[in-house]
């Protein structure tokens, strides 16, 4: 469970901004999204692979 720590007086769009904040750091979202759809691990390994390879590209292309 996520706790904003509201100080007295305090505007609450910025304590809504400290919630987002925080929510979008646990990851639930990413998460959820991950699990709505099931991805075999070879597909994510090959993903995986075709990000390194086009990094690698960018780096070599940037030198």
């Amino acid at each position: 469970m996520i706790i904003v720590q509201v100080k007295e007086g305090e505007n609450i769009e910025r304590a809504l901004k400290k919630f987002k904040r925080k929510f979008e750091k646990t990851g639930i979202v990413k998460e959820l999204r991950a699990r709505q759809a099931f991805e075999k691990p070879s597909v994510t390994n090959r993903k995986k692979m075709m990000k390194a390879i086009y990094v690698n590209k960018l780096r070599t292309a940037e030198e």
